[in-house]
């Protein structure tokens, strides 16, 4: 796979994603919607509760938007961002309503979703159960599908980092969160793995042992 280093290309890896998730944790029961890069601040993305926030001559969509200043963290954090955003609109379609206090306070409906469709949750006394990681479900599912890190990234304010996964989960200045994941390459064929502990594994094509890529 090529790098992804341009905008069009991270675009269509998320929507993949987006994809592989619905089918993976909804059951295919989510239509695409539109997904988009845009800067959030204070928070990783957002839905849209509308479904004629984009509108084409083929009818209307909902929008999942990624924070761009968020683009090159860890995968599994992107991606259980997107997971967080699926989770709402997951309950907008079934009519759960999820969140108060002007869309913003995650409540405990929200919690009870999240944590049945691969995510950790956490509360945070301004924004409620919203601060959500990858569970073992989760990372599994990046490994399996051998999603890589995204190499692109908006250029917003310097040092300064949002804590947890999902929308309005806090700051922190100055602090960056290593990957749960780890990645061994075997230094004859540079084939890769990741898996989401320290293990000792060898290629089987070349009879050596993974090194552990830092």
């Amino acid at each position: 796979m090529k790098e992804l280093t341009s905008y069009n290309r991270v675009a269509g890896y998320l929507n993949k994603i987006f994809d592989l998730l619905n089918k993976a944790f909804f059951e295919g029961a989510l239509a695409r919607p539109t997904i988009t890069i845009q800067s959030t601040p204070r928070a990783y993305g957002h839905f849209s509760l509308r479904e004629d926030t984009w509108v084409s001559k083929i009818g209307g969509t909902h929008e999942i938007n990624i924070g761009a200043g968020t683009l090159a963290r860890p995968i599994e954090d992107v991606v259980a961002t997107l997971l967080h955003e699926m989770v709402h609109y997951f309950n907008h379609v079934c009519g759960v309503q999820d969140c108060s206090r002007g869309n913003t306070y995650h409540n405990r409906k929200f919690k009870e979703a999240a944590e049945a469709h691969g995510l950790v949750v956490e509360r945070s006394e301004r924004y409620g159960w919203s601060r959500t990681s990858p569970s073992e479900a989760l990372l599994n599912f990046v490994i399996d599908n051998s999603l890589t890190e995204i190499l692109l990234n908006r250029n917003e304010d310097r040092g300064f980092q949002i804590t947890g996964t999902g929308a309005h989960s806090g700051s922190t200045f100055g602090t960056t969160k290593t990957s749960s994941t780890r990645k061994y390459i075997c230094p004859c064929c540079g084939m890769s793995i990741r898996a989401t502990k320290e293990v000792r594994i060898a290629c089987m094509d070349c009879d050596e042992q993974m090194m552990l890529a830092v």
